[in-house]
């Protein structure tokens, strides 16, 4: 049997021992990757890679859509601004427009953002009580 690619290997570990905070970090820093990777497409009028990526960051709002606890009260503000982030996507590859992705760039950065420092919080009171949360 081959050995997988030591970095694909890496990477499935990281998916299979991360902690659902974590793999929602990890969502965001992919959409972002794939909007940026769009972005490029576009520039170069690569159509099929533009679609190509765009659709991949449609199908991780997609999955932060359905990963949502709508028992949680913030969780229909962030459904809709899914909601409006799935749509601006669909409108940018359809226009060919870099300007809708700087848009939907901008939110999910904040997102990101947003969610990292919550992980931080959450690590430190974690450690701060030795090691109950």
């Amino acid at each position: 049997m081959a050995l997988k690619n030591p970095y694909e290997q890496y990477q499935q570990n990281s998916v299979n021992t991360a902690s659902p905070g974590e793999l929602t970090l990890m969502l965001y820093n992919g959409c972002l990757k794939f909007i940026h990777l769009a972005k490029g497409a576009i520039a170069q009028q690569n159509f099929e890679e533009r679609n190509k990526n765009i659709t991949k960051a449609q199908n991780i709002i997609r999955e932060l859509m359905v990963t949502l606890n709508m028992d949680i009260e913030v969780s229909d503000q962030l459904m809709q601004m899914y909601d409006y982030m799935n749509r601006r996507l669909v409108e940018a590859n359809i226009k060919n427009d870099p300007s809708i992705l700087d848009e939907v760039e901008g939110f999910v950065t904040e997102f990101r953002d947003t969610w990292r420092e919550v992980i931080q919080v959450n690590r430190q009171r974690t450690f701060t009580n030795g090691g109950q949360a």
